[in-house]
């Protein structure tokens, strides 16, 4: 089956009630290989996001978002997406008080 259609994954979210000082798992961990991934952070604090748990891999504002297009310039080679069964992980800079965390993934049809 063709990857040339965009399919998008289920939003995975956690509350700021639930995210700490230490790394807590967003939702499951993805079934596909992502090839376009965003973070969402629409809480008023700034979110620290891990591929494993324990290194921080990116940061991301209070309030903001941030997209990688891991395709960018039409690349179809499925060796360059994020691997199958990875499990994003959140965890704050300093306590949120309102607002969530989303984190949206897009894979090809197929994959």
């Amino acid at each position: 089956m063709s990857a040339l259609v965009a399919r998008f994954d289920a939003v995975r979210t956690v509350a700021n009630g639930s995210i700490t000082a230490s790394y807590t798992a967003v939702s499951t961990a993805f079934q596909h290989r992502m090839r376009i991934i965003k973070f969402v952070n629409t809480t008023d604090a700034g979110m620290y996001f891990s591929f494993d748990g324990t290194t921080n891999n990116d940061y991301v504002p209070a309030n903001s978002f941030v997209l990688y297009d891991l395709t960018t310039n039409g690349t179809t080679n499925p060796d360059f997406t994020l691997e199958l069964f990875t499990q994003v992980y959140v965890k704050y800079e300093s306590a949120p008080t309102t607002g969530s965390i989303y984190v949206i993934g897009v894979f090809g049809r197929g994959e």
